[in-house]
């Protein structure tokens, strides 16, 4: 019940932060335009018992009372509208923005790998209609109820048992709400298997897989597991709603046993003279709009459920992101230093995944000193990547500390922290924007200036590619938006360009920056690094930590440290590893014959 009024709450919250003004005009309106309908009933047996009675001052008043009541009613439904269209517009724009801010704002990135959060995206992916204004269903349904209040009273005022009535259709109202209920449960549990089709149907249509499906030929083989998929659960969703016809059907059964009978002792009161010709004229008119009005009913109500459901998806959401800063936030924080005197530490660091008790990072004790560069080899899957991760705390050691100049680092603010961090990375972005905006978002503290953003291009050594736009740094990237589209080298080369922006890092990570570059190009730009490394290391006592796989570049590396099994079991220049005549040594010799054998 708690959880249920917090979504009510946020569902008011939402539609009042997105427009207030059109917020109480969509509840005034929606409310308008029901209530008057039963008024129009009441306006017929003022006519019909005026005639009778030749009272012209009863039926022009009732005259009156149909005019004004359909007049208002049309002008209403049209106000009514126009107003939820805008509503709709600026709600989306509000959840939308919300959403990317709650999204982007985590601190970590633990979540996009938990099954629990992408199925909570998924849902939410689904009933994002719901979500569009989840202010509407609230209003409508308490239109209807005020609707149905209406016809109650009218009802009662004829005969008290006719106000029964009404509330015979209440049964189809909650099975529609259950109903409702559980097609929702029934989304849920598919959650899974619906990221399944849509990944298929990725697979199929995005370029990425395009080579690959078309050199083995997947199509019907993606086609087949697709449509089985569906089919599989669309059978599931067949026998729900064949369940729900059959409960919702008898419930309006009911309410048909019902209406037969009023209208029946509403025919013998009039033969009998017990109620006016005008009180069955009413009678008849409300019957007669009672069935549609109830069926709105059950469609508001379980409208309502729906998208109370959508929004305690984003309560859950929300409570996620809650919960994440939580996790990162510091009772007394410190601030980073800004320069480092004996560098970063690593002190007996492991690390597993969430959902995984197998350790990517075992009791890593390292020190990466003040002003060095410092590279980090092993085959895939040693714990590399990981080992950047948490140095930038996108994840947090399971046990141990990581300690800049002796302070644990957790004891900073995560933003005031990568503030003094710079990286670039393999699996890097390809921000589709001007060039001037792509190489921007490096550091977006101020508006980098033209020289800045060349400066930072040539540090990268991608001069090439700012020569190759047309319009420099004024050049739309990308062909979604109908830019320049680059190689993937290329695209590489502009991620290293944002990753250079912030001249004196306190850590400038390069995490296989340059895969998708050839030897020679790799090795010049990290004689470029190098020099750069060196400036950095005399203003602040930055590290640079570099990745590669490439053994030829990484010599160049005052430290270099071998990991295998998540472990760190060598360590020392690229002149003292080779003496040891140990793993490093091993892979830097197989290394080598392959590329003479080349």
């Amino acid at each position: 019940m708690r959880e249920t009024l917090r979504g009510i709450r946020l569902m008011l919250a939402v539609s009042w932060r997105a427009d207030r003004v059109r917020s109480i005009a969509a509840a005034i309106t929606a409310s308008g335009q029901f209530v008057v309908l039963p008024i129009r009933a009441l306006g017929l047996k003022f006519v019909v018992d005026g005639v009778v009675a030749q009272d012209d001052q009863r039926a022009i008043a009732g005259v009156a009372v149909i005019v004004g009541a359909s007049a208002v009613n049309r002008l209403m439904a049209w106000a009514s509208l126009n107003v939820r269209m805008r509503l709709r517009e600026h709600t989306q724009l509000y959840l939308d923005s919300h959403l990317m801010g709650l999204t982007a704002g985590i601190p970590g990135i633990e979540h996009h790998e938990l099954p629990e959060y992408l199925d909570a995206v998924e849902r939410l992916r689904t009933e994002r209609p719901y979500l569009a204004n989840p202010f509407n269903p609230i209003s409508w349904t308490m239109a209807s109820i005020v609707q149905a209040i209406a016809v109650v009273v009218l009802f009662g005022g004829v005969e008290p048992f006719l106000a029964v009535l009404p509330l015979l259709g209440l049964p189809a109202a909650v099975a529609a709400a259950r109903a409702e209920a559980r097609s929702i449960r029934l989304t849920d549990t598919q959650a899974e298997q619906s990221r399944v089709l849509r990944h298929l149907m990725d697979l199929a249509t995005e370029p990425g897989p395009a080579k690959e499906v078309r050199i083995y030929g997947l199509r019907d083989e993606l086609l087949q597991r697709r449509t089985s998929l569906f089919n599989e659960l669309e059978a599931e969703r067949g026998r729900y709603a064949l369940g729900n016809v059959t409960r919702i059907g008898a419930s309006w059964l009911l309410f048909g046993v019902g209406y037969a009978v009023a209208l029946s002792w509403t025919v013998d009161a009039a033969r009998d003279g017990r109620i006016s010709l005008g009180s069955v004229a009413l009678v008849l008119t409300l019957g007669a709009q009672l069935n549609s009005q109830l069926a709105e009913l059950a469609f508001h109500v379980a409208w309502f459920v729906r998208s109370l459901r959508a929004v305690r998806r984003l309560v859950w959401f929300s409570d996620y992101a809650a919960g994440a800063h939580r996790a990162f936030d510091v009772a007394d924080p410190q601030p980073p230093p800004t320069t480092l005197h004996d560098g970063i530490t690593l002190d007996d660091v492991s690390f597993a995944y969430p959902g995984s008790t197998r350790p990517v990072l075992r009791d890593v004790d390292l020190v990466l000193p003040a002003g060095s560069t410092v590279a980090i080899v092993g085959e895939n899957g040693s714990g590399k990547t990981t080992l950047v991760k948490l140095l930038a705390r996108l994840y947090e050691p399971t046990t141990g500390r990581i300690l800049a100049d002796g302070v644990d680092i957790r004891t900073f603010r995560v933003e005031r922290w990568r503030e003094h961090l710079s990286a670039g990375f393999q699996d890097f972005s390809k921000f589709q924007l001007l060039a001037r905006k792509s190489i921007g978002a490096g550091d977006v503290r101020g508006e980098p200036s033209d020289r800045e953003l060349v400066e930072a291009v040539h540090r990268a050594v991608a001069g090439d590619v700012l020569t190759a736009l047309p319009e420099g740094l004024d050049t739309q990237l990308g062909r979604q938006f109908s830019g320049v589209e680059l190689s993937t080298g290329q695209w590489q080369k502009v991620a290293l360009g944002r990753a250079m922006l912030r001249q004196t890092p306190l850590l400038l990570v390069l995490d296989e920056p340059t895969a998708s570059l050839d030897a020679p190009t790799e090795h010049a730009l990290f004689e470029r690094f190098a020099g750069a490394a060196k400036d950095v290391a005399e203003a602040t006592g930055g590290v640079t930590l570099l990745i590669s796989h490439r053994f030829s570049t990484v010599r160049m590396a005052d430290l270099i440290v071998v990991l295998a099994g998540g472990q760190v079991i060598e360590s020392g220049t690229h002149d003292a590893l080779m003496r040891a005549n140990g793993t490093y040594a091993e892979l830097y010799a197989l290394q080598a014959r392959a590329y003479r054998v080349h």
